[in-house]
């Protein structure tokens, strides 16, 4: 427990008592008594230091402007910004080989040297000392799947321009890792899952995967909840998984099917999937007898694909090398629906706690963002030794516009505090 300022007044008077006392009886040599007050200074510094750090955690806000709970931070534009990013694909040494476009070819570099600039307020910049004080001694965890990582993975360089993390964790697969931050007590994951939810791929009789999935709503991924109590702010979002055939259950219910053409099976749009996913994924993060009271948790909206002339395995590709502007981005697009239908499920959990809830919950909206950003993907500069041919316009190159992900996580968790 970190001591008050009331203990460090009465420990002041009492170091004041010692040296009355120590006077009067007149018998200290005058060289002795600088020692003592050195001493006494220096006992009281390493003992109490601490509260100092305290003290500079909460300060630390003040370089953290309060934005208008009012102001919308993911309705407005991209505009230049000659500063560009905090790292750079070499200053940061835990970049994955698959995030560092430059280090791959790429030669455009404008992609860099944009900002987001809110509409009614102004988005304040990462910064790296700031967020650290707000998270210390907290563990925070990104659940979903490898866009999750992704963002992880731009926080993690962006801290590590303040301090440098231990990675002190790494399962078979390379998918579910821990940083450590000692100086500020800071845990830094990433919980692996495709749909949050339970799911099984249907294997064919050579037992192997036949690319169709069955899903339970009525039961959670145990991989990643049952880690869930021990986290203080979750960032939960899982989405580029569900493009593709699944057959959704309750139980021994059947629901319906995503992208299937089986007869006697009631088909559902993915955005009807995602709501029944998001609804019981919501659910049973507010009823988690096990987490803590004050678990905060951050739906991160779907972020946009953006392939152009054909899909991932059509010979699609995103080569754009500026952002679009308010006017191109189509807002109807499936994309904008599915998050819709995702935020309307965390304010349905909400509505029902009627605000009384001492878990906290918060979106950051990044799919309108995004969609302006076509200039920001990998492409065909992953480092792609397997599939040849193959573009990614999924992920996000780091550094990129992906990092200002990370100052709405900073924001959103500023107005928390």
């Amino acid at each position: 427990m970190k001591p008050s300022s009331n203990i460090f007044r009465e420990n002041s008077e009492k170091k004041q008592e010692k040296w009355i006392v120590m006077t009067n009886m007149g018998r200290l040599a005058p060289l002795l008594l600088p020692s003592i007050c050195i001493t006494l200074f220096f006992t009281g510094f390493f003992v109490y230091q601490n509260p100092f750090k305290s003290i500079a955690d909460e300060n630390v806000l003040s370089f953290i402007p309060q934005i208008d709970p009012e102001c919308d931070l993911f309705k407005g534009h991209w505009v230049p910004d000659k500063r560009g990013s905090l790292y750079t694909n070499s200053s940061c040494s835990t970049i994955p080989d698959s995030k560092n476009c430059i280090k791959h070819g790429r030669q455009d570099r404008d992609f860099l040297f944009w900002r987001w600039k809110p509409d009614g307020c102004n988005l304040p910049r990462f910064n790296p000392k700031a967020f650290l004080g707000m998270v210390r001694g907290k563990k925070m965890s990104f659940i979903g799947d490898s866009v999750a990582r992704n963002h992880m993975e731009s926080l993690l360089c962006l801290l590590s321009m303040e301090e440098t993390p231990r990675d002190i964790y790494k399962d078979e697969e390379d998918r579910n890792r821990i940083w450590y931050f000692p100086n500020h007590d800071f845990t830094l994951s990433t919980s692996w899952t495709k749909f949050l939810v339970e799911g099984r791929e249907r294997q064919d009789g050579n037992k192997k995967g036949t690319g169709l999935f069955d899903l339970d709503i009525g039961k959670i991924d145990e991989v990643w909840f049952k880690g869930l109590s021990n986290i203080d702010i979750a960032i939960v979002s899982a989405a580029h998984w569900f493009f593709r055939p699944i057959f959704i259950h309750r139980g021994d219910e059947s629901v319906g099917c995503i992208y299937c053409n089986e007869p006697n099976v009631t088909q559902i749009s993915p955005e009807e999937g995602f709501k029944l996913v998001y609804s019981a994924v919501f659910k049973h993060i507010d009823e988690c007898e096990n987490c803590k009271e004050d678990l905060v948790t951050v739906l991160r909206t779907i972020s946009p694909a953006h392939f152009e002339n054909g899909t991932w395995d059509t010979g699609g590709s995103c080569s754009r090398t500026s952002p679009f502007g308010e006017n191109q981005i189509d807002l109807r697009i499936s994309e904008m629906k599915i998050r819709t239908s995702q935020i309307e499920q965390l304010e349905n959990v909400i509505m029902k706690r009627d605000n009384k809830a001492k878990e906290k919950f918060a979106v950051l909206d990044v799919t309108r963002v995004m969609l302006m950003r076509p200039d920001g993907h990998p492409n065909g500069y992953w480092g792609n030794k397997w599939m040849k041919g193959y573009n990614d316009c999924v992920h996000w190159c780091l550094p990129g516009p992906i990092d200002a992900w990370n100052e709405f996580l900073m924001a959103i968790i500023r107005q928390l505090r």
